[in-house]
């Protein structure tokens, strides 16, 4: 396992763990028990942590919070998310891996506006983080035919859960702090996904052969609005409803505001317009293929999942 010391591929280690299976992790830290020390460029660590497994479970990768800024950090996102991930597979195929599991992301498609799209929407990714996933996509799924290997790739929505450092967590302390203004009823819809039942996917996938050469978004079937999720968020912090909104207009000027100061400094600000877009604007994302070709659907709601990850 790649990523076992990370957000989800913790749960996943600890999940195995807790059933008596010893998984082997790759890690860039100091080793610990059934841990060897490597990343997705070293070569012969990758050899060494394929040797003798059955099944991989790659969850490694350069984090995408928002837009790179440089070529910098578009070069780290390739060099990470396709590079070493081309080369993980690789070596897992030589290896004799029968089994890889790849975490990729649904930013490896493009926005789908107002649509809630599949794993079919035929738009390409244009951030750095999509078009290096999607590489790797394309990758991994071509050494799995060519050695003779399941490959699975899954496509988590946003997912969130205790421990968790992405957008929503974020969100979470801001409006536990009073910081996060009161967002307007859009209707938006926004796909997402408790880190739980990524680790369930990830897993069924591993043991079932239908998910074979298959792609599959993982997400919950319900999308709620960047109001509703606001709204969820005070009441799981035990906070009080608020009837008020922060006027859509307003937003929009503070960030053009944010995205000039971009341009002057080169550093990213709190409110720019790529961050407005992820709490006003849609990124709904079908769960369908996997809940029919597998059975899987996502059991953790929004409320469950909130409660665990603000540790109510």
């Amino acid at each position: 396992m790649t990523g076992g010391r990370g957000f989800i591929g913790g749960r996943l280690v600890a999940a195995l763990r807790a059933e008596g299976m010893s998984p082997r992790v790759l890690t860039r830290g100091d080793p610990g028990p059934d841990e060897i020390q490597g990343d997705l460029a070293d070569g012969p660590a990758l050899e060494t942590a394929c040797a003798g497994i059955g099944t991989v479970f790659h969850c490694a990768g350069h984090a995408h919070a928002f837009g790179a800024l440089g070529a910098q950090e578009a070069t780290r996102h390739w060099q990470v998310n396709f590079e070493g991930s081309r080369a993980l597979v690789e070596a897992a195929g030589l290896a004799g891996v029968r089994v890889f599991v790849f975490l990729s992301s649904v930013k490896a498609v493009g926005e789908p506006g107002e649509a809630c799209v599949t794993e079919d929407w035929p738009v390409a990714p244009e951030s750095a983080y999509g078009q290096a996933k999607r590489a790797a996509e394309e990758a991994v799924l071509a050494a799995g035919a060519r050695h003779g290997m399941r490959v699975t790739v899954l496509r988590p929505a946003m997912v969130f859960g205790g421990g968790g450092r992405g957008n929503l967590e974020r969100m979470a302390r801001l409006v536990r702090r009073g910081l996060f203004p009161p967002l307007p009823e859009t209707g938006n819809r926004r796909s997402l996904v408790h880190v739980s039942d990524v680790v369930d996917a990830m897993r069924l996938v591993a043991g079932d052969a239908r998910a074979a050469g298959r792609t599959y978004i993982v997400a919950h079937r319900d999308a709620p609005s960047g109001r509703g999720l606001y709204n969820a968020l005070r009441a799981g912090l035990g906070l009080p409803p608020v009837s008020w909104a922060v006027p859509r207009s307003l937003l929009q000027g503070l960030a053009r505001g944010g995205d000039g100061l971009e341009a002057l400094t080169g550093h990213r600000m709190p409110l720019d317009s790529e961050a407005l877009a992820r709490l006003l604007g849609s990124a709904c994302y079908s769960p369908a293929r996997i809940e029919r070709e597998l059975g899987w659907r996502a059991s953790t709601g929004l409320t469950e999942g909130l409660r665990e990850m603000l540790h109510v």
